[in-house]
C-alpha cells in the first residue's frame, strides 16, 4: 500500500513538471556578461499618439510657414497679420508736384556782368540798370530760371509781366544775358535767346535802341522775328514764323495775352508797327 502511494505521488510530480514546460528548474544564467562596446546609433523611437512631455520637437528642415516666429513655434494671434495686410499693396501713382511758384530777385548789377552789352559812352550809366533773376516756363514744360538787365525805372514792370506769362504756362526758349553771345545781337537771336539791356543803335538806324537804355526786351526772337518791309528776315530759322497769326508755342499774336499784358503798363509792341514789324520787341517809351 505504502508503495502504490510512493508510485501515485511520485508521478503526480512528473504531470506537474510536465505542465510547466521542463523537467528541471530554471536556474539564471552562468555565462559572465559581455563589457559593453561601441553602440551603433539607434533609429528614434515612433512618438507616441499622446506625445510625452519631456519630448523635444525635431527642426524642420524647411523654411519656417507665413504665421509662424521660427521652427516649430506658431506666433501669437496678435503678431499673426491678416491676410489683407500680408498682401502687397496695389501700386500708387503720386501725383505730379506741382511746380513751383513765379519768383523774382532785383539786385544791382556790377560792370562785370555786363563786359559786352556795355562800354563808355552809352547813354545809361551801369548804376541805373538792374539784373532781375527769376523763373520762366519753358518749351519742356518746366520750370527754368533766367536773368534779364533791364533800367531800375521798369523793374516792376517786368516783374509783373513775367509773372503773369509763368502763371498762364506761356513758354520761353531761353532766358540768358546778351554777353553770353559777346553783345552780338544776332547771335543772340539765333539762340532765340529773350534778353533786354544792350547798348547798341536800332536796327538799321544810327540812334540809340531802347535796348542801349534797358527799356526794351526782345522775345523768343526765332518765333516773333523781325520782319523787314519788304518782307524779308535775317534769319532763316524763323522764316516759317513771318506771318501773323500763328498757332504755335511762344508766338506773340495782335492781342493776345503776352501783348495785353504790356500794354495794360504803357508798353510798345514792335508787331503793330506799319511797315517794319518787329514780332519779339517791347519798350516802354516807344522805339
Amino acid at each position: 500500500m505504502t508503495r502504490v502511494r510512493t508510485v501515485l505521488a511520485m508521478t503526480v510530480v512528473y504531470l506537474a513538471v510536465s505542465a510547466c514546460g521542463g523537467s528541471e528548474p530554471v536556474t539564471a544564467p552562468t555565462t559572465p556578461p559581455v563589457p559593453p562596446g561601441p553602440r551603433s546609433p539607434s533609429p528614434s523611437p515612433s512618438p507616441s499618439p499622446t506625445g510625452s512631455p519631456s519630448a523635444v520637437p525635431s527642426a524642420s528642415p524647411f523654411p519656417s510657414p507665413e504665421g509662424t516666429d521660427g521652427p516649430g513655434e506658431t506666433a501669437s494671434p496678435e503678431a499673426s497679420p491678416s491676410a489683407e495686410a500680408a498682401s502687397p499693396l496695389p501700386s500708387q501713382t503720386r501725383p505730379p508736384a506741382a511746380p513751383p511758384e513765379f519768383a523774382a530777385k532785383v539786385s544791382r548789377v556790377t560792370r562785370e556782368r555786363l563786359p559786352y552789352s556795355w562800354r563808355r559812352g552809352c547813354p545809361v550809366p551801369v548804376r541805373d540798370l538792374r539784373l532781375i533773376t527769376m523763373t520762366y516756363w519753358g518749351f519742356d514744360d518746366r520750370p527754368h530760371t533766367g536773368e534779364l538787365v533791364v533800367h531800375e525805372d521798369v523793374t516792376d514792370d517786368v516783374v509783373t509781366v513775367f509773372g503773369r506769362l509763368y502763371d498762364r504756362r506761356w513758354p520761353i526758349y531761353r532766358m540768358v544775358l546778351v554777353d553770353v553771345y559777346k553783345g552780338d545781337d544776332f547771335d543772340s537771336i539765333e539762340a532765340d535767346n529773350t534778353s533786354a539791356f544792350n547798348c547798341r543803335p536800332a536796327t538799321g538806324s544810327s540812334s540809340w535802341s531802347r535796348h542801349a537804355y534797358g527799356k526794351a526786351i526782345d522775345i523768343n526772337p526765332r518765333e516773333n522775328p523781325y520782319v523787314s518791309a519788304d518782307g524779308s528776315i535775317a534769319h532763316k530759322n524763323a522764316r516759317r514764323f513771318a506771318e501773323r497769326p500763328v498757332k504755335a508755342p511762344g508766338v506773340i499774336n495782335p492781342g493776345d495775352k503776352v501783348v495785353r499784358a504790356f500794354e495794360a503798363l504803357g508798353w510798345e509792341w514792335g508787331g503793330s508797327w506799319s511797315g517794319v514789324k518787329d514780332y519779339q520787341h517791347f519798350s516802354k517809351g516807344g522805339g
